[in-house]
């Protein structure tokens, strides 16, 4: 394993004494992201004042950060674009994919391991149509039986957010052409966590946002990835001004730009990308086979230690390798109350409805001395029902 992970642990700002397993939620502060941030306000905003769309290169972000996330999921160059929220991405890549799907077809295939602001932006997109497309959630096992000649477009998460159960996307992509089907992929929960090939396996469209493994920030922006043999071709639905092809010409009438310039909307949050751009510089360096051969170790290492000691919890997520992605969840029917013990004892990760106990692990921050001692802890909680408390049991808004 070439990749140094204790040299990108220390470029994370991580607060003494806790054990962070929640970044496939939200990832920590990298150290360099705050002078970057502080710098794009006092030297940039600051001093040039609008000179900076030109001078600091703040109108290029979306692309020129696009084609650093696109590495880390086997994008070709210029077929990333960032903006706005993964919502809208979502939005965007499946209007244009019924625009281009084969006429007469009308069904939206996704499954019920797919993020809810996935579904719910797709029942919204259908409802505005209004031509009699259905949106047809089968359970993710059943995914492959329900591709037929009926399907317009196939719209997945890679990664079940809630389970960390993960599609074959390759397979999936390569039956949903032979279809003549659409994909869609959210990489919400792949993006940094595990090696992705967009192109190599054919994908059509995909979206992910950046602050997860990537470690943006909250509010970091999304990004849409559309293949290159595409691009020239999807017609936007939200035809924002910074996707025509000549912002500044004004023109009464929208023109789309360029390839996957086509794909921005409005104003790039410049302040937010500057964090995001900080954040990507930790990848320099890294190798996605290291950090996928590091984050199976490290789940293996969770499960086993969690199943040995505690039968009061149920394992969700797969066991196979191949099946799974970069975190481990447990069930437990006091899952919420279970979670807001530990992290008071000092290991966050988070709580997903309605009995799911979910653990992020980061190889880029996280050990393996981290994983036995989060274990330990959970073990304690367990054991002793320390989460049985009035404290505990009371759910904050966000959870």
């Amino acid at each position: 394993m070439s990749t140094d992970f204790a040299a990108t642990r220390a470029l994370f700002d991580l607060p003494e004494g806790l054990i962070y397993l929640d970044g496939n939620s939200l990832g920590p502060l990298p150290r360099a992201a705050a002078g970057r941030v502080a710098e794009s306000v006092i030297d940039e905003w600051g001093q040039m004042l609008i000179g900076g769309w030109n001078a600091a290169g703040w109108m290029d972000q979306p692309a020129r950060l696009g084609d650093r996330i696109g590495r880390l999921i086997g994008a070709e160059p210029g077929s990333v674009v960032l903006g706005d929220t993964l919502s809208i991405k979502v939005y965007q890549a499946l209007a244009s994919a019924l625009d281009l799907a084969v006429p007469g077809r009308q069904v939206v295939l996704s499954d019920s391991g797919n993020f809810p602001t996935d579904l719910y932006m797709a029942e919204g997109l259908i409802h505005s149509l209004g031509r009699g497309h259905e949106l047809r959630v089968v359970a993710p096992e059943a995914v492959a039986a329900a591709l037929d000649e009926s399907v317009a477009v196939l719209m997945l998460t890679e990664v079940d957010y809630r389970t960390g159960r993960r599609h074959d996307m390759a397979a999936l992509t390569a039956k949903a052409h032979e279809k003549g089907a659409i994909t869609i992929w959210d990489l919400a929960h792949s993006a940094g966590a595990l090696p992705v090939d967009l192109a190599a396996v054919g994908a059509d469209f995909a979206v992910g946002c950046s602050y997860k493994y990537l470690n943006g920030g909250p509010g970091a922006p999304a990004f849409i990835y559309v293949a290159p043999r595409l691009a020239d071709r999807v017609r936007p639905a939200l035809s924002g001004w910074l996707g025509h092809d000549a912002p500044f010409a004004f023109e009464p009438s929208y023109r789309p730009g360029r390839g996957i310039e086509r794909m921005r909307v409005g104003t790039p949050p410049v302040l937010q990308m500057a964090a995001l751009d900080a954040a990507l510089d930790v990848w320099e360096g890294v190798a996605m086979a290291d950090l996928r051969a590091r984050s199976l170790e490290l789940t293996d290492q969770f499960i086993a230690d969690i199943e040995a000691a505690c039968p009061m919890l149920t394992l969700a997520t797969p066991r196979a390798h191949e099946l799974r992605g970069s975190q481990v969840s447990f069930r437990h029917p006091q899952g919420y109350a279970i979670m807001q013990a530990l992290i008071a004892e000092g290991v966050v990760g988070d709580f997903r409805a309605p009995d799911i106990l979910r653990f992020g692990f980061t190889p880029l921050y996280t050990s393996g001395d981290d994983v036995a001692m989060a274990a330990a802890v959970l073990v304690d909680v367990m054991r002793q029902e320390l989460w049985d408390r009035p404290e505990y049991l009371t759910r904050a808004r966000v959870t």
